[in-house]
């Protein structure tokens, strides 16, 4: 069902040229996969999150710039929001599923709410190893791009498997009642058990996560990220170069817009190459800053400009938020 409805929404999507109501369908797709299988009776959560998979490969040729743009922003307040949705219901449903236990002992439910959690964590640890291994294992590719991590590496990914909004979702999913009309047997149970381990591993995990890195002596890997960064940006940049070079002929391409872009994409590829590579004495960096602060001193003083017409009702608000979003834009393109 998941995969059907992605497809689906895939077609759909390729004859858009609409960034709003794209954006829209694109955060309406995970209903449009949950409530059909919901109703033939199969895992509505799974469907979803296929559906999500499926699209989540092939959105890159079904999205422009700008959809990607509003789309960022429009998930990033949608996620926040719905974590913080989630969260808030499971709060106050936890008086009264606390008040359906009663027949439970409380150090029964103790007990259950702390193996679960070990459960889970198990495992987790029993996943992580294979996991890593079994595809390095069976793909030359895998194994030559990204070697197999440490042992402290898996330990470390093993304890940091916290469990949040997902979890809540499909413990929230249950059903109240059975078709019979009777109450869905142990459903304030599972709701428990589901709010305990989001506890343990947010709670217990995420507090220690420091202590357990301290203690697996591990280095933070952020530069092995910054480095995959910059080869993309570098073979981003020359892709660009020799794309340049076989337009250059073309009349419609100017000789001195040419040269103006070959230098900008030459220099950011210097500069990559350079902090890649070692050979910067600082020189190139300094050159890099020096001219984001330039350009941010520029824009700041066209903001203000552009307030001051609005502020005197030379311009509408309307063309004025039109200006800042394009200054806002370039803004933003300064911080790579």
């Amino acid at each position: 069902m998941g995969l059907s409805i992605g497809w689906i929404v895939r077609q759909v999507r390729r004859h858009l040229d609409f960034p709003a109501a794209e954006v829209t369908i694109s955060l309406l797709t995970g209903y449009f996969a949950y409530i059909p299988a919901e109703l033939i009776g199969v895992s509505a959560v799974i469907a979803a999150v296929t559906a999500g998979i499926y699209l989540g490969w092939h959105t890159p040729e079904l999205t422009t710039p700008e959809v990607r743009l509003l789309g960022e922003s429009a998930w990033e307040i949608v996620t926040f929001t719905l974590n913080a949705i989630l969260f808030t219901l499971i709060g106050l449903q936890l008086p009264g599923i606390l008040d359906e236990l009663d027949a439970y002992a409380a150090s029964d439910l103790l007990w259950w709410a702390l193996a679960v959690w070990l459960t889970v964590l198990a495992v987790r640890a029993l996943w992580v190893y294979p996991a890593a291994k079994l595809p390095r294992l069976l793909l030359r590719r895998i194994r030559e791009r990204d070697p197999m991590p440490t042992r402290s590496a898996l330990a470390l990914i093993t304890w940091s498997g916290m469990r949040g909004g997902v979890s809540l979702a499909a413990a929230l999913a249950i059903p109240l009642t059975i078709d019979a009309g009777e109450a869905f047997p142990g459903r304030s149970l599972i709701l428990f058990l589901t709010f305990a381990v989001i506890f343990g591993t947010l709670v217990v995990q995420g507090l220690t996560l420091p202590a357990v890195i301290r203690l697996l002596r591990l280095q933070d890997d952020g530069e092995d990220d910054a480095r995959e960064e910059a080869q993309a940006r570098i073979h981003a940049a020359r892709a660009a170069l020799l794309r340049l070079d076989e337009l250059a002929e073309e009349e419609w391409v100017r000789a001195d817009t040419a040269e103006r872009v070959r230098n900008g994409y030459g220099f950011r590829r210097d500069r990559f190459s350079a902090w890649l590579d070692g050979g910067d004495d600082g020189s190139i960096e300094a050159r890099s800053r020096d001219f984001q602060r330039l350009r941010r001193e520029l824009l700041n003083a066209e903001r203000a400009a552009v307030q001051g017409l609005r502020r005197s009702g030379e311009i509408s608000d309307e063309v004025a938020r039109r200006v800042e979003r394009d200054l806002d834009l370039e803004d933003a393109r300064l911080e790579i």
